[in-house]
């Protein structure tokens, strides 16, 4: 089997066997991880650029791991100091970059987009690392092989995701991949963070996140992205935790065997305390091991279908 696209630049029509063959490749990749040598020649000789016009940490290292893990040549772009700060176009950077002979990109960046622009002016293969407030495929992916690796299924969970649902592309792309492996999906978050129509799509949403924790199998918690807010959208940070936060209190009041994720970066006791990012129903690590096995599953199987 093959992906049918040879980029990956959101999960917006990508069907469930596709998700499926990620998710086993994935699973071989894990096992990979887990050996006292992490390294595999699969990528030898591709060379894959990093573009990433936006700050990252995790997503960043991730990607790098998963490149070299498969022993591709790695090459990483940062915008300071580059010629984009002289003025040069996303367009011009990437073709004089596919000019020196890469194979593919991996792109970050702020504008909605970026992504499908690049597969449309390069032959190299695009891989979609969060593309303004769109979509952050490999993200959800890794979260949903996560769901997947602890409930040992997707199909029938209900799986709320809370928070600033508004700005996130985090939230759409799983919402997306969610629907298509067959979750019950739920968003909950204040009125001002959550999209009109957002119902549309086929999801519920909650005003009340009590109620959330009550009628949910997971509680995936974004952060409050202030960074894109043009506005202010609650009171204060305070407020938006007191009635929006997830607590050890607030799980335990309502008596939910529920777990926990987050895609981090994570602000402690705003969208989440301190004691539940901790403890013992948080996967938040296990999302981070598992981000470098789904990028890898997804570099080799772009890197070697074409």
């Amino acid at each position: 089997m093959k992906l049918k696209s040879r980029h990956l630049l959101g999960l917006k029509g990508m069907d469930r066997n596709e998700i499926e063959f990620i998710f086993d490749t994935a699973l071989n990749f894990r096992e990979v991880l887990e050996r006292p040598i992490k390294k595999v020649p699969t990528l030898q000789g591709k060379t894959i650029v990093n573009l990433f016009f936006e700050s990252s940490t995790r997503t960043r290292i991730s990607f790098e791991l998963a490149e070299r893990r498969l022993s591709a040549d790695v090459v990483n772009f940062s915008v300071s100091g580059s010629s984009v700060a002289k003025g040069e176009t996303l367009k011009d950077t990437a073709r004089n970059i596919e000019a020196m002979k890469i194979d593919m990109v991996v792109i970050r960046h702020s504008s909605p987009g970026a992504a499908m622009f690049l597969s449309r002016v390069l032959k190299s293969s695009i891989i979609n690392a969060g593309d303004g407030t769109h979509e952050h495929p490999t993200q959800a992916l890794l979260d949903m092989f996560t769901i997947k690796e602890k409930f040992g299924k997707i199909d029938g969970l209900k799986v709320c995701i809370v928070g600033d649902i508004l700005h996130s592309r985090v939230a759409l792309s799983n919402i997306f991949g969610l629907k298509t492996m067959g979750a019950n999906v739920a968003v909950c978050g204040p009125r001002t963070l959550i999209p009109r129509d957002l119902e549309k799509l086929g999801v519920k949403v909650y005003y009340d996140i009590n109620q959330a924790i009550r009628n949910s199998d997971v509680l995936n918690v974004l952060r409050i992205q202030l960074e894109r807010q043009d506005r202010v959208f609650f009171p204060s940070i305070r407020e938006y935790h007191l009635y929006f936060g997830i607590t050890k209190e607030r799980i335990e009041k309502n008596n939910r065997e529920i777990i926990i994720m987050h895609p981090g970066p994570i602000n402690r006791d705003v969208e989440i305390s301190a004691d539940v990012a901790d403890g013992s129903q948080s996967l938040i690590l296990q999302q981070v091991l598992n981000g470098v096995a789904v990028r890898m599953a997804v570099l080799y199987l772009l890197g070697t279908q074409n």
